[in-house]
């Protein structure tokens, strides 16, 4: 667990695909938080909602490839379509 930690921490401070991806993650889910703390959403805001999650769900797997690919030896893992 520490050393997963380690990796992730050094791919911040190295890897500017990887920094990308986190930053816009946590902004989607800063946006999330503002729709969920809504007690009634439109449709549009609905849509974004789903929208959202599908994004930051792709972000997920893209940054955990990344991560296999540096923990494998290959500094760039193949890009997930």
């Amino acid at each position: 667990m520490a050393e997963s930690q380690d990796l992730k921490h050094r791919l911040l401070e190295t890897n500017e695909e990887y920094r990308d991806l986190v930053s816009t993650h946590h902004q989607l889910d800063d946006r999330l938080q503002q729709l969920e703390a809504k007690h009634y959403l439109s449709n549009d805001e609905q849509l974004e909602e789903v929208s959202l999650k599908k994004r930051k769900l792709h972000m997920k797997d893209r940054m955990a490839a990344i991560i296999q690919g540096f923990q494998s030896g290959s500094p760039h893992p193949t890009v997930l379509a």
